[in-house]
C-alpha cells in the first residue's frame, strides 16, 4: 500500500484519481455533486471514502468524518463558467469561485502537495490572482498550461495546471514525447452499425462540413465532422492527428468507407475513453449513454494527472507528512503560461 494518501475535490468519473493513483497515491476520499458522477468513482475506488454533496465555502474535511493524515489534494473546481465555449453566455459566480472551496482543506488538513486543474479562462477570473496569493501562503506554487496530446493521449485538451508543494518549488511538467492519433482510438469497422453518409439523415450544416473535408482528402478517405457544436478550422479533421478537445456532448461523427459506400456514426464511448486515455480497467458503466460521455468530457486525462504528480512525488524530500512552516505571499510564484 502506498505510504502517500490523497484526496479528489469536485472528483468526477476519477480521471485525476487515476492518475494520482498510477503515480502511487493511495486515494482516500473524493467529493462530487453529481450521484453518478460519485458512484462512477466508487466503482473505480471502491475502498475511498466517497461523498455525494456540493461543496461551498462552508464544506471542510469533516465530510470524510475522520480521514486522517492527506498528502495530496487534487481539485478540478466546476469550469463551465470559465471556459470560451459558454461565448456570450452569463456567468455563474459562484460557480466561477468553486476554486475557494478548496481552501478549508488546506488550512486543516495541510496536504504536502495540491493540484488544481482547470480550463485556460480561469486566469481570467477576478478572483484568480487573490487565489493564487492564498495558496501562496501555504505552497511553492508552479502554473503550467498541459496539452494532453504532449503526454501521449489522443486528444488536442490544454488545460492549466496550479502545482503546489509546502517545501520546494514544483518542478516543471515535461511531457513523454509520445504521440498518438484519433485513428488509434477507433474501434473495429463492425463494431458499430453506421449508417449511409448519403441517405439524408445528416443536417446541412454536417453535411456541408463532410464536404469541406471530402473536397480535401478527396474520396474514399476516412475523416471526423464536427457533428455538435461551434468549429473553426472547417468542421472536420484527419485521423492522423490527436482528436480535437472533447466537450461534454456527442461532439464528433465518422465518415467511413465500407465495401465502397461511404459510412457515418458518432464517435462512442468506448472511444472516447481511448481518446481520454482512460486505462482498460477503468469501469464507465453508470448513468446513459450521454451521462457517460459528460464524465469523460468533463474530465481530466489519467497520464496527463499521473505526470503531475509522479514529479511531485519523485521531488519528495524528508518525512512523508512534515510540516514546513507557511511561506510568506507571493513567494516562489510562477504563473508562466
Amino acid at each position: 500500500m502506498s505510504s502517500f494518501r490523497g484526496i479528489d475535490l469536485f472528483c468526477g468519473a476519477g480521471g485525476s484519481s487515476l492518475g494520482a493513483r498510477a503515480a502511487g497515491i493511495e486515494m482516500v476520499g473524493a467529493v462530487d455533486g453529481w450521484e453518478t458522477a460519485a458512484s462512477t468513482y466508487r466503482d473505480n475506488f471502491p475502498d475511498a471514502k466517497v461523498v455525494n454533496t456540493i461543496l461551498d465555502d462552508r464544506t471542510g474535511p469533516e465530510i470524510f468524518e475522520g480521514i486522517g493524515k492527506v498528502d495530496l489534494l487534487i481539485a478540478s473546481p466546476e469550469c463551465t463558467h470559465h471556459s470560451i465555449a459558454r461565448g456570450a453566455k452569463p456567468r455563474d459566480e459562484n460557480s466561477r469561485r468553486s476554486g475557494w472551496f478548496v481552501m478549508p482543506f488546506v488550512r486543516e488538513l495541510e496536504p504536502r502537495w495540491v493540484v488544481l486543474e482547470n480550463v485556460s479562462g480561469m486566469k481570467r477570473w477576478d478572483g484568480f490572482q487573490e487565489l493564487m496569493e492564498e495558496l501562496s501562503l501555504h505552497y511553492h506554487l508552479r502554473t503550467q498550461m498541459l496539452d494532453a496530446a504532449d503526454f501521449g493521449v489522443p486528444q488536442t485538451r490544454k488545460r492549466l495546471f496550479i502545482v503546489g508543494d509546502r517545501q520546494r518549488k514544483p518542478a516543471k511538467i515535461v511531457g513523454s514525447g509520445d504521440c498518438s492519433t484519433a485513428f488509434e482510438i477507433l474501434d473495429d469497422v463492425s463494431a458499430w452499425k453506421a449508417r449511409d453518409l448519403f441517405g439524408g439523415r445528416l443536417s446541412e450544416n454536417t453535411m456541408a462540413r463532410v464536404a469541406r473535408g471530402m473536397k480535401e482528402l478527396g474520396e474514399r478517405q476516412d475523416f471526423l465532422v464536427v457533428y455538435y457544436g461551434s468549429d473553426r478550422a472547417g468542421g472536420w479533421q484527419t485521423l492522423n492527428r490527436p482528436l480535437r478537445t472533447l466537450t461534454t456532448v456527442d461532439r464528433f461523427g465518422l465518415v467511413r468507407w465500407v465495401d465502397g459506400v461511404a459510412t457515418f456514426r458518432m464517435l462512442q464511448v468506448s472511444e472516447l475513453r481511448r481518446a481520454m486515455g482512460y486505462p482498460c480497467e477503468a469501469v464507465l458503466q453508470r448513468g446513459s449513454r450521454r451521462d457517460r460521455v459528460k464524465l469523460l468530457g468533463n474530465g481530466v486525462c489519467p497520464p496527463v494527472m499521473q505526470a503531475v504528480v509522479t514529479s511531485l512525488v519523485n521531488g519528495a524530500s524528508g518525512a512523508v507528512g512534515d510540516r514546513s512552516p507557511r511561506l510568506k505571499a507571493g513567494a516562489h510564484i510562477d504563473l508562466a503560461a
